[in-house]
């Protein structure tokens, strides 16, 4: 599975010269040459045929591009027939990943298929211990070290996470972004790699290695089969850096997002009802990592549109609170997110027909 270390960037095509901003830490590729060494063989072919000049191997400061890492990987991963690169206290002989990645494909659901992955995985390596948790609407992929990883440490917590985060992303066909990313090690002297490499918040010397993302993706089911599989097998096709234009929770998030009370607003029974967030598309965007214009178009690929949400989530919100409160209707409207009562009487009768006040009557009229 030549994907499996592969770091930051936009992939690019299989034979062609490495074109992505260099982002990657060289230490990463000291590791590998660290494996060889251990092994008794020596890196030159790997780092030539990814265009890295050994001396690179020296400067602290060097970053390779994402093409490089692809390319220095897989050669590794052939010529030491190990795709865990010596991590481990024995070796993955190549094909090792992709009989995992078979042995998940049938799953009927995301969460079904990670949790096969983690199992699995302590059937091949034992070194380390991956688990699937869920608390509420937060899932995380953690790692327990069962041994020293030594000096390659780093490079297999990194990889080990990056991989099984982009294998998720590749099963469901959808962008995962992360919530967060935990490592037990303290920061290294490459920490603001870390931010390219998983784009979430990053936490160092955590008490344990794991990466965060929303729970509901776990319920999304597959979108990939036995032939896509194969396939992807068959190439050098980063997963792990392969930028997902689709993010297949992205109404949902938008919803909920916009359906949130505004910070220090009261509740329902309070002395004022929430208001609700009347947040811009920048805001929204800020808030999911994303930019404007992507936003836009992903929520158009999914048949939505921002005003839509918008109108949705404020007619909820005015048909509870005039169905379960006394509340005035100027503070349900204000509570839904309108700027004056008039506004919000001309709106609710657009969606249903009827004014706030008739809707309460009827609402509450036994049948």
């Amino acid at each position: 599975m030549k994907s499996h270390a592969t770091f930051a960037g936009s992939p690019a095509p299989p034979f062609s010269a490495p074109r992505a901003p260099a982002a990657t830490p060289i230490a990463f590729v000291r590791a590998i040459a660290l494996a060889y060494t251990s092994r008794g063989l020596s890196p030159d072919r790997a780092l030539a045929q990814a265009q890295i000049a050994p001396q690179l191997l020296q400067d602290d400061q060097a970053r390779i591009t994402a093409w490089q890492m692809e390319q220095v990987s897989g050669a590794a991963m052939q010529e030491l027939d190990d795709e865990a690169l010596g991590w481990f206290s024995r070796r993955l002989p190549w094909g090792s990943y992709g009989m995992l990645a078979r042995a998940s494909i049938s799953a009927p659901h995301l969460g079904v298929a990670l949790s096969r992955w983690c199992r699995h995985h302590g059937l091949i390596a034992d070194d380390i211990t991956l688990t699937l948790s869920v608390q509420g609407d937060l899932a995380e992929v953690g790692i327990a070290e069962q041994r020293d990883l030594a000096s390659l440490r780093e490079f297999c917590l990194v990889s080990v996470l990056r991989n099984i985060h982009g294998l998720a992303c590749w099963y469901i066909d959808s962008r995962i972004p992360l919530l967060s990313a935990r490592f037990g090690f303290a920061a290294p002297a490459h920490a603001d790699a870390y931010g390219v490499l998983f784009r979430a918040p990053v936490t160092f010397n955590a008490a344990q290695t794991a990466i965060a993302f929303d729970a509901r993706y776990l319920a999304l089911p597959l979108r990939r089969d036995e032939a896509a599989l194969r396939q992807m097998l068959q190439h050098a096709l980063p997963l792990t850096v392969l930028q997902y234009r689709r993010d297949r929770l992205l109404v949902q998030r938008v919803r909920q997002l916009l359906g949130a009370p505004q910070a220090g607003q009261g509740g329902y029974g309070g002395h004022a009802a929430a208001a609700l967030p009347l947040h811009s598309a920048e805001t929204l965007a800020h808030l999911l990592h994303v930019s404007p214009r992507t936003l836009h178009r992903q929520l158009k690929e999914e048949g939505a549109t921002l005003q839509g949400l918008k109108d949705e989530v404020r007619q909820s919100r005015a048909m509870d609170l005039l169905h379960r409160t006394d509340r005035p209707i100027k503070q349900v409207a204000e509570a839904a997110g309108f700027v004056n009562e008039k506004s919000f009487i001309r709106a609710f009768r657009g969606w249903t027909g009827q004014s706030p006040a008739g809707f309460r009557r009827n609402a509450r009229t036994p049948g």
